[in-house]
């Protein structure tokens, strides 16, 4: 019976801290995933544009955080503009990224492509976001938005 419930008592930690993301204060030059080189990064306002000629764009840029995924850190929100958001995920859920690194600035290498989004899929990301039942009701159309798929991202500003 003792053993049973250590077992529990095992798995239930495991599963909290699994589903956490990672701890860190995402200080300048702290990298997630591949290792990335900031030169050559171009600003990712420029991005929407070279979408417009190709389907999908391999790139580095470089953008700040807006937002992460809570529960994991396995999502990120970035601004591409004033009116304008990109959704990162990351390359094969390999790394996640610290809560800490919203309104910082980072440089990512990752594959861009527009897409629609499901309100199905929506509402998750609100969920794990965080967001009241009311904004997550509110969700009701799909979202056509740029997604970054990242292999690598460093933070570059505080």
């Amino acid at each position: 019976m003792k053993k049973i419930i250590l077992a529990a008592a095992i798995l239930v930690t495991a599963t909290i801290a699994k589903a956490q993301p990672p701890a860190g204060n995402a200080n300048v030059g702290d990298t997630y995933g591949a290792p990335v080189k900031t030169e050559g990064a171009m600003d990712i306002a420029q991005l929407p544009a070279k979408l417009e000629k190709e389907e999908t764009v391999n790139t580095k840029v470089k953008a700040k955080v807006l937002d992460v995924c809570s529960k994991k850190g396995c999502w990120m929100k970035v601004q591409v503009n004033d009116s304008t958001t990109a959704f990162v995920k990351m390359k094969d859920y390999g790394f996640f990224v610290p809560t800490a690194a919203i309104g910082k600035t980072v440089v990512l290498d990752a594959e861009a492509k527009v897409k629609t989004t499901s309100v199905k899929e929506l509402k998750h990301y609100a969920e794990d976001a965080k967001k009241s039942q009311k904004e997550i009701d509110a969700i009701t159309k799909p979202e056509t938005e740029i997604r970054l798929l990242a292999s690598g991202i460093v933070v570059v500003e505080q």
